[in-house]
């Protein structure tokens, strides 16, 4: 099974990064861009179980390592 789980800074945390694209796409003429976000996306591989079972791990690995939740949202999708 894949996973593909997506990480972003929560509203109201600094993104300098998505800051940093959002200029440089104006600087190239693209002004009607209003907001950036950068993060992660992350492609996991699982053996085939259950969902609810997928559902729980994929979800203690984000809270674990793969973002942090003082920070960060996550939301991850299964394809099959």
């Amino acid at each position: 099974m894949k996973v593909r789980v997506t990480v972003l800074y929560k509203k109201g945390v600094l993104d300098p990064q998505g800051k940093t694209i959002l200029s440089s796409l104006h600087q190239l003429g693209y002004k009607e861009v209003t907001d950036v976000r950068a993060g992660k996306v992350l492609e996991l591989s699982l053996p085939k179980m259950g969902k609810a079972q997928l559902e729980k791990r994929v979800k203690e690995m984000c809270d674990k390592l793969l973002a942090n939740p003082v920070i960060e949202d996550y939301q991850f999708e299964v394809a099959e």
